[in-house]
Formats: structure tokens, C-alpha cells, sequence
């Protein structure tokens, strides 16, 4: 795995690019600390650089930028192409003859063969990568089908600049970053900013499945080369008629070939292992494929009631790995917390991506290559939104809009203690009626205009991100600009859909990449090998979603290698307690950067609707903590990066401390 950067530019705008080009490549030193490189041509403006994490080939001849034979292309890329070897022999019976053994190499020599179009159609594969062609003088950007792998681009004035973290355009002299007040708005009710927006003015994110085309002076022009949305109509309108044994046999040998491929490297390899359906899934492949234990890793927490690993040992020892395990405290876990801004790069709200970085460093120890079970969710129904979202939908959907509003006015009327009462059991730790938590989404489902409004509410942080960002207007998300019910007229499939256009790589694959890649771990993801994606959707609902959840084929391949009672039960997610840190520990962090009169000199958020919130966190009347820790997420960010002069690795608030009642 690498970190790629560069610029094109038209005339004189950069002074000593290829000093330029090396500062930004090393902005991105913790994605490569291998190797790092700098190709360029001042006459065509075009500069590229690289930083290298040997996976495959570890030799210099693995070596990037890299320059075809031809001559023609040179390439930085950032990924793994798990194919090459089979691509590589078809070259070799063409007569291409080649001096390393690096997929970059191959790729290049398909590209020389085939050109740009078929060769990356061939391509199986996480990757983002920038393809210099010295004939046509043409720069071309392209990011891997599912956004595995990420990729951002922006004009500047005459200059055209990419990267794959903010880090490295910040790099670039010239730029002042400038916040987009409208994709903070769009942050607020997401918790991160949807592609292909950012952060910052004049900055965009490259779609998943798609290819950018510049020349010097032109503007640029995206091509989409796989198109999600149409696979999915295409596999709903054509259905597989294969008996679910038959299937199950079909998904087994796919994902089987999928795992195997993700296991080829020339450095120590691993898994993560929740103990869930989708970890081990891959962990029972990998071990079958492989003549010595494979060594997975997960962590638990000391809170009971948000700790999975005792599933995760079970797992692991009914396989047979070589499993570690950690047990984090909240001192580990709150001494991370400063670091997350920098790791992530722009502001990044989901909470698991605390756990998800601890993991990450727990397996850096062992391994340099981690199989994660990530996308089985988004693929095979498995989240348990889905049936609660369709759950509202099928009772309430009918009723008039006028009495489902009255009706969520009623439920948000009842007082906390009342709650309490009802189901002592379901009061948490903090002393949080989970009850009334469960009716405050109820109530705001409720109030949702219709059923894809409903999905639309189920993600949102904030109700009105534009009454929150005073000033912003929110963008139309791409998944919810055009209406899928003609193709997709099933619900959950529709929300299986706009959670793979959206959710899985702006929010899971970001959190994913950016802890991992802050270690300087690859991880690759079996279960959205994109043949695997085209196969799940050409399936009938039925063998995704049954009568006991989710995952059902999934499930069927799973408990040939794992007993099913190691792994039926509830799903619980990747998640930690922040909300009784928040109340703790954490609170003097909090505080400070949710200040009243903070808030009101930096002008980006009404401070009224935070306070609030916080006011409820702070009592233990709510446990629904995303919201607020979007807001600190983003606060910390900006003051790391954009805190009004201040050094950008640089804090002026003291880090969350554990303390006596933590």
C-alpha cells in the first residue's frame, strides 16, 4: 500500500517541482515508509510523486513512479491488483517480457497492451493510481470500483493537483485551504462529507469506479467505467435461479478465490476477527487455504456490554488460529482520541474509528497485510436498521403525514423518568433509559416524508444541517438525486444501494484506510472483490434477508466451517462508550471545544442545538452520542488544521485524562 501526489500545471505556477512533488508525497510518509520517488517532465508541468509500503516485490524493481517499457506511461499507484499473476502470464504468452515481479510492472504492461480502458477492466483489485501519457501529454486519475482506495483532485488557479489525503495537497505552496461552508453542512448530517465533495472550496473527491481525464490548460473530464447503480438495476431485473445450496456453493468458491488472492504477499499477513458473520467468514477461508495457523487479532473493551471479543476467541479457537487478543481500558482508548484529526485528515465523525485505529495498531505489531470482513453488511442485508427502517415503514407508512407527526409528538412527549420506569432493565450503566432512546429515533422516523426520506432520517445526524451551519446550503448526495424505485422497487434493497453508493467507502473504507494506513498496515477487504459484489446483487432477496436476519447465504457457507451457535447473535457492532467518557474523562476536552463563546467567534455552527444536545449527554438523558462526537471531531479538526495560525500537529486544549471516576 502507498500514498501517490502530484500536479499538473499549466505555464509557470510551481517553482522546483520536483521539490514541490517530494513534500507532498512526504506529507503521506506513514502510508509508505519504504520507499519514496519523484518523476517529472517541467516541460509538460507534470509532476509525480510517491511513497512506498513494500508488499509485493520488496525490491527496487518495484521502484515508483515507475516508467513502462514502452516508455509512454509512467504511473504512481496506491493499491493492490490481486490478479497480476494471471494477467502477467497472458503478457508473457504475448511475448512481454519483464525484470521484476511487481503488479505495478504488470499493470503497466497491460496498459502498453491493451490500453487504459480494457486493461483496468481486467484489473481485480483495491487501487487509486495517476497514469502520466508522455505521447498525448494527458494526466489520468482512476480510483479502484467500490472506493477502497482513496483519491482527491482540485484545480488551483492554472494548476491541477491530486492526492490520496488532504495531507498532501496541503502540501502543495500556493494553496490556502478555505473551509466549504456548504460540505459542512452536509458533514453535519452525515458525519463525514459525502463524495465527491470536501472539506475545503475548490477540492473534490474522485467517485468510486470512475477515471479523470486532464490535460494541461483543459478542463477536466470524468468517465465512469463501473456504474454501481446499473449493476444493481441489472441484477434485480435479471435474478439467479440457482437453488440456495447452489448459491451457497457459488459463494463459497467465489469468496474462497477472493480470500486466496488477498493472501498473496512477501510480508507477514493476518485478520481482523470480531467473531461476527463477516470476520469469519474470511478467517475460515484464509485458515483453510493456509498449512499453518493464521494469526488474527481483536480487541475488547472493559465495558461488557460493548465488548465482542469473547465471541472473537471462541472463533478463533473452534479454527485454530493464532489469535491476540487486546483488553483496552479507558486510559488506552481516551489517549488516542488527540491523534484522530491528524489520522483522518478531514473530519471524520463515526466513533468506531477509535476501535478501528487500536486494532490497526495491535496487528501493525505482528503483521503488514490484514484481511477484514468489511462490506458483507452493505451486501448482504445485514445491518439491523434495515428491518427496523422497513419495520416503521410497513406499520406506519400508511397513516397520513399530519398523524404520524402527531404520533411522534406523543412518544417524544413522555418524560425520561417515565421511560426508567417502564423497562428497568434497559437503563444503561450511565444511568440512560435505552427505551427512550429507542423512541427518540422511533419519533424522528416518524416524522420522515416517505420511505426513502425515512432512510435518508435513519443516517442523519442533525435534522436541519442548515439551521446547525448558518449560511450552508446542503448538497444533493448523488444516491438520493435520482429516485431508484423503478429499478430497485424493493425497500431494503434500496437502502442496500444508497448504503454501497455512499455510507460503505465515504464512511466504513474511509475509517478503515485512514487508521489503518496511520500504522503503516494494508488491509484488504475479501468480501468486495467486485465479482462478489455483481454476484450478491443478481441474488434473490430471500437469500440475503430471511426469517433469522440478514446474511442468510453468507451464513449458509459460514456454518460449514464455524457451528452456528459460536456465531447467532445479535448484531452489535464496532462501537465504544463514548458517550459515558464523554460524561467522564473526557468531559474538560469536550467542553473546551464545545464552548459556548468558541463556537460563536469561529461562526461555523449555531452553538444553541449543540449545547442542548450536550446538556443531555452531560445529565445521562440520552445515550445517542454520534451527533455530538461529529461536532468534537470536526472542532478538533479545525483546530488542528485551520486553529487561526496555530502549528497544524500542534493542540491548545489538553488531551482527554483518565480519571478517578473513569
Amino acid at each position: 500500500m502507498c500514498g501517490i501526489a502530484g500536479f499538473l500545471q499549466a505555464g509557470a505556477v510551481v517553482e522546483a517541482p520536483a521539490a514541490v512533488a517530494r513534500a507532498m508525497a512526504d506529507a503521506l510518509r506513514h502510508r509508505g515508509p519504504d520507499d519514496s520517488g519523484v518523476w517529472t517532465d517541467d516541460a509538460a508541468g507534470i509532476a509525480l510523486g510517491h511513497r512506498r509500503l513494500s508488499i509485493v516485490d520488496l525490491s527496487a524493481s518495484g521502484h515508483q513512479p515507475m516508467v513502462s517499457a514502452s516508455g509512454r506511461y509512467v504511473i504512481s499507484y496506491n493499491g493492490e491488483v490481486y490478479n497480476f499473476p494471471d494477467i502477467r502470464r497472458d503478457l508473457e504468452a504475448g511475448g512481454v517480457r519483464f525484470r521484476g515481479d511487481s503488479d505495478t510492472e504488470v499493470m503497466l504492461a497491460a496498459i502498453d497492451a491493451y490500453g487504459l480502458g480494457a486493461a483496468v477492466d481486467r484489473f481485480i483489485g483495491m487501487f487509486a493510481f495517476a497514469l502520466w501519457d508522455r505521447d498525448t501529454r494527458e494526466l489520468t486519475l482512476v480510483r479502484d470500483r467500490l472506493g477502497i482506495k482513496p483519491l482527491y483532485w482540485g484545480r488551483i488557479g492554472g494548476l491541477f493537483l491530486f492526492g490520496s489525503e488532504l495531507n498532501a495537497l496541503r502540501a502543495c505552496p500556493g494553496w490556502t485551504p478555505a473551509i466549504d461552508i456548504d460540505s459542512l453542512a452536509a458533514y453535519a448530517r452525515w458525519n463525514y462529507v459525502p463524495t465527491p465533495y470536501c472539506i475545503y472550496r475548490g477540492i473534490r473527491k474522485l467517485a468510486p469506479g470512475s477515471l479523470l481525464r486532464v490535460r494541461a490548460g483543459a478542463p477536466p473530464a470524468i468517465e465512469t467505467y463501473w456504474d454501481l447503480r446499473r449493476i444493481a438495476g441489472d441484477g434485480v431485473a435479471n435474478r439467479s435461479d440457482l437453488s440456495r445450496p447452489a448459491a451457497a456453493d457459488a459463494l463459497e468458491a467465489l469468496l474462497a478465490d477472493s480470500v486466496r488472492r488477498r493472501m498473496i504477499a512477501d510480508v507477514p499477513i493476518g485478520a481482523f476477527l470480531s467473531g461476527g458473520i463477516d470476520s469469519s467468514a474470511v478467517v475460515a477461508l484464509m485458515q483453510r487455504e493456509s498449512d499453518r495457523p493464521v494469526k488474527t487479532y481483536t480487541i475488547g473493551f472493559q465495558e461488557a456490554d460493548y465488548d465482542e471479543a469473547r465471541h472473537a476467541r471462541s472463533v478463533a479457537a473452534h479454527l485454530g488460529t493464532d489469535h491476540t487478543e487486546l483488553r483496552v481500558d479507558p486510559a488506552t482508548a481516551l489517549a488516542a482520541i488527540p491523534d484522530l484529526p491528524r489520522h483522518y485528515d478531514e473530519p471524520f465523525g463515526d466513533s468506531s474509528q477509535l476501535p478501528t485505529l487500536l486494532v490497526s495498531r495491535l496487528t501493525r505489531h505482528h503483521v503488514t497485510v490484514a484481511l477484514s470482513g468489511d462490506g458483507g453488511d452493505e451486501l448482504f442485508a445485514g445491518y439491523t436498521r434495515y428491518r427496523w427502517a422497513d419495520m416503521v415503514r410497513r406499520r406506519f407508512g400508511w397513516l397520513p403525514p399530519a398523524c404520524r407527526r402527531a404520533a411522534a409528538g406523543l412518544v417524544t412527549a413522555v418524560p425520561d423518568p417515565v421511560w426508567r420506569g417502564l423497562s428497568p432493565a434497559a437503563v444503561s450503566p450511565g444511568g440512560t433509559s435505552r427505551l427512550a432512546d429507542r423512541a427518540r429515533r422511533l419519533a424522528a422516523l416518524l416524522r420522515a416524508g416517505d420511505a426513502d426520506g425515512l432512510y435518508r432520517r435513519q443516517h442523519s445526524q442533525w435534522d436541519d444541517p442548515t439551521a446547525l451551519v448558518p449560511g450552508g446550503v446542503e448538497p444533493a448526495v448523488g444516491a438520493f438525486a435520482a429516485d431508484g424505485r423503478s429499478e430497485i422497487p424493493n425497500f431494503i434493497e434500496r437502502m442496500q444501494l444508497f448504503d454501497s453508493l455512499t455510507y460503505l467507502h465515504d464512511d466504513i473504507l474511509t475509517k478503515v484506510d485512514r487508521a489503518s494506513m496511520a500504522v503503516n498496515l494494508e488491509v484488504r477487504v475479501p468480501l468486495l472483490d467486485h465479482r462478489l459484489v455483481e454476484f450478491a446483487w443478481r441474488l434473490p432477496f430471500d437469500m440475503r434477508l430471511g426469517q433469522d436476519g440478514g446474511k442468510r447465504l453468507l451464513r449458509d457457507v459460514l456454518h460449514r466451517h464455524v457451528p452456528q451457535a459460536l456465531v447467532s447473535r445479535p448484531k452489535m457492532g464496532f462501537g465504544v462508550p463514548i458517550g459515558r467518557w464523554l460524561r467522564g474523562p473526557a468531559r474538560d476536552w469536550a467542553e473546551a471545544l464545545l464552548d459556548e463563546s468558541r463556537l460563536r467567534q469561529e461562526a461555523l455552527f449555531d452553538p444553541a442545538p449543540i449545547q442542548r444536545m450536550w446538556d443531555d449527554i452531560v445529565a445521562g438523558r440520552t445515550e445517542i452520542q454520534e451527533p455530538i462526537w461529529g461536532i468534537l471531531m470536526f472542532q478538533a479538526w479545525h483546530e488542528m488544521y485551520a486553529g487561526g495560525g496555530r502549528s497544524a500537529g500542534a493542540s491548545t486544549h489538553d488531551a482527554p485524562r483518565q480519571s478517578q471516576a473513569g
